[in-house]
C-alpha cells in the first residue's frame, strides 16, 4: 500500500512514489541486509544477529502490510511466535502494530507537519519507521527516548545512515509538543468538515461519507462520531464454544447476545483453542449471530442439506457444522481460494461429521448444484469496512473504485446461492461491511431480478429470537435485513439478511 500525499482527501487515484520521493511506480521495499522477503510477505529481522524485539516485529509486520498487502491479523501471530516473544513483549508488539495501522493517516498528518514535507516524499520504509515512532510518542506510555532511538535504529537498518538524522529530527520535533497540540495542528489543515472528521478519526474521507450514509439509512446519522471512535478501539477477544461440542468455561464472561460466546479475563486464547481441539474458537460475536440467524430462521428438519458458499476462513462454517450435527442436517462448504479452503478444513476438523470442502468459483454453483440445498450462507467477499477494529489496514487498502466490482461479485454470488436453494429453502446474505452498495443495494437488485420467486424473512425478529438478551436493532420486516454496529453492539458491523425461495408448487 502506498499512501497518497493526503490520505484523508477524497482523491480518485493514489499515485505510487519512487524511492527518491518522486511520483511514479510503487517501489519495492528496501531490503534489510542479509534477507529476502518470506513467502508470507514478511521479512527477516533487520538485525540478523540480534534477538527480535517487540518493535522489530511490529515494524516488519507494518512493512509487509504496507508493501506486500499482507494481512496483519494473519501475519502478526506467526511473527510473534517466530520471534519467541514473551507475553509482555507480544502484547507490546500487538499494540504497536495495530495502533500504528489504525491511526496511520493521522500520523501521516503529524509527520508531514514535523518534517515540513509531504509524506509521499519520504521513502516508504523510513515513513513506516516514523509512523511507528509517532504512535509510541503520541498514544503510548513508551519513554520518548526509547521511541526515538529505536525508530532511528530501524530506519538506519533499512535505509542506511543517511536517514538516521532525518528520522531523529522529525521524532524529536514530535516529542516536543503535547499530543493534544498535534491534534489541533493537524485538524487546522482540514479543508472541510468531512476532512476534519477524517483526520481526527483516521478514516479516509470516502469511508467517512459511506458510514454516514449507512447510519442515515437507519435514521441514526448522529452516531457517526461514536462509530468512527469505536473503529479505533482495540476489540476484546471474543470466543465461542461450539454448541453440542463444548461448554462456556466456568468463570468466563458470557457475551451479551450470542448464547455460545464468551470472553476471558486473560490468558492466551490460542492455547485454549488448542487445548479444546478447536471446539472452542476465537470468533467475533457478530459472525456468530450471522450463522445462528440462518440456522434459526425456520425450524430445522432432519435430513436437511446446507451450504456455506464462501466459507473461508471457516469460523461460520464450524458453527454451522456443529448446528448441523446436532440437528440431523449435513453441510457442504465451498471456498475458491486453496489457502483459505485449507483454513476451512482445519476449522471443521473439530466437528465429528464429514464436511466436504470444494474449491470452485461459487458462481458456478448456479449450474453445478441447482436446487440442492435447504439453507445457503452467502458470506460474500467485501471491503471489510465493518471489521476495521480487527483489520485496521482495510480502510487504507480499499478505494471507492473497488466498490462496483465487489458489488457485481456480491450480486452474482447472491444469485448463485439462491439458485442452489431447493424450493422453500432459506438463504442468508451476509457481509462484514455496512456500505450500502454492498448491502441494501445488492439485496434490492437481487429481489428485482428474482421477482416473486424470493420473499424476505423478518431478520430482526429472527435475530431477537436467537439472541440471549434484548438487542437494539432497527426493524426492517419488509426488507429482510439487520445491520450490527461496533459502537452499538460491540460486534463487527455485520449485515445480515434472510430470504426464502418461494415454493410455487406449494402455493398451487
Amino acid at each position: 500500500m502506498t499512501e497518497p500525499r493526503h490520505p484523508h482527501r477524497d482523491d480518485s487515484a493514489r499515485p505510487g512514489r519512487a524511492s527518491d520521493g518522486r511520483r511514479g511506480r510503487r517501489p519495492r521495499a528496501a531490503q534489510p541486509r542479509g534477507g529476502q522477503p518470506r513467502r508470507d510477505g514478511s521479512r527477516p529481522s533487520a538485525r540478523a544477529t540480534a534477538r527480535p524485539t517487540a518493535r522489530t516485529v511490529a515494524f516488519e509486520v507494518i512493512r509487509a502490510v504496507n508493501d506486500a498487502d499482507a494481512y496483519a491479523n494473519l501475519l502478526l501471530p506467526r511473527a510473534i511466535e517466530r520471534a519467541g516473544l514473551g507475553t509482555a513483549d507480544a502484547g507490546l508488539a500487538t499494540e504497536l502494530t495495530y495502533g500504528t495501522l489504525r491511526r496511520l493517516g493521522y500520523y501521516d498528518g503529524v509527520i508531514a507537519l514535523a518534517a515540513s514535507r509531504p509524506t509521499e516524499r519520504i521513502d516508504p520504509p523510513v515513513l513506516d519507521a516514523l509512523r511507528l515512532g509517532a504512535h509510541q510518542l503520541l498514544a503510548t506510555r513508551v519513554a520518548a527516548h526509547a521511541a526515538v532511538n529505536e525508530s532511528v535504529a530501524l530506519a538506519r537498518t533499512v535505509s542506511g545512515q543517511a536517514t538516521a538524522g532525518f528520522v531523529n529530527a522529525v521524532l524529536r520535533t514530535i516529542s516536543r509538543e503535547r499530543p493534544e497540540r498535534w491534534l489541533e495542528r493537524v485538524l487546522e489543515t482540514a479543508r472541510s468538515d468531512d476532512e476534519r472528521l477524517s483526520l481526527e478519526h483516521s478514516h479516509p474521507v470516502w469511508v467517512v461519507r459511506a458510514l454516514r450514509r449507512s447510519l442515515a439509512a437507519e435514521g441514526r446519522a448522529d452516531e457517526l462520531h461514536e462509530l468512527l471512535a469505536a473503529d479505533n478501539l482495540a476489540p476484546r477477544v471474543t470466543m465461542i464454544a461450539l454448541p453440542g461440542l463444548a461448554s462456556v468455561p466456568e468463570g468466563a464472561e458470557r457475551t451479551e447476545f450470542s448464547p455460545y460466546g464468551f470472553r476471558l479475563g486473560g490468558g492466551d486464547p490460542e492455547a485454549i483453542v488448542r487445548a479444546a481441539k478447536g471446539r472452542v474458537r476465537v470468533q467475533d460475536e457478530g459472525s456468530q449471530l450471522a450463522a445462528l440467524a440462518l440456522t434459526g430462521a425456520t425450524p430445522v428438519r432432519p435430513g436437511e442439506r446446507w451450504l456455506d458458499l464462501c466459507a473461508g476462513p471457516g469460523g461460520k462454517t464450524a458453527l454451522l457444522a456443529a448446528d448441523a450435527l446436532r440437528s440431523g442436517a449435513t453441510l457442504d462448504a465451498n471456498e475458491v481460494s486453496p489457502a483459505r479452503a485449507g483454513l476451512v478444513r482445519r476449522a471443521v476438523a473439530a466437528v465429528p461429521m464429514p464436511v466436504p470442502v470444494s474449491e470452485e468459483d461459487g458462481r458456478a454453483r448456479r449450474t453445478t448444484h441447482p436446487g440442492s440445498y435447504d439453507r445457503v450462507l452467502v458470506d460474500a467477499p467485501c471491503t471489510g469496512l465493518g471489521a476495521l477494529r480487527r483489520r485496521p489496514e482495510a480502510r487504507w487498502r480499499k478505494q471507492p473504485s473497488d466498490i462496483p466490482e465487489l458489488s457485481k461479485l456480491q450480486q452474482e454470488l447472491f444469485l448463485a446461492g439462491f439458485d442452489s436453494l431447493a424450493p422453500g429453502g432459506v438463504l442468508a446474505y451476509v457481509t462484514c461491511s455496512p456500505h450500502l452498495a454492498e448491502t441494501r443495494s445488492v439485496v434490492a437488485e437481487a429481489r428485482r431480478v428474482l421477482g416473486d420467486a424470493i420473499e424476505p424473512l423478518d431478520a430482526s425478529e429472527v435475530l431477537r429470537r436467537v439472541c440471549a438478551s434484548e438487542i437494539d436493532i432497527v426493524d426492517s420486516p419488509g426488507d429482510g435485513h439487520v445491520q450490527l454496529w461496533p459502537h452499538r453492539h460491540g460486534t463487527d458491523a455485520m449485515f445480515i439478511s434472510l430470504f426464502r425461495r418461494v415454493d410455487a408448487s406449494a402455493e398451487r
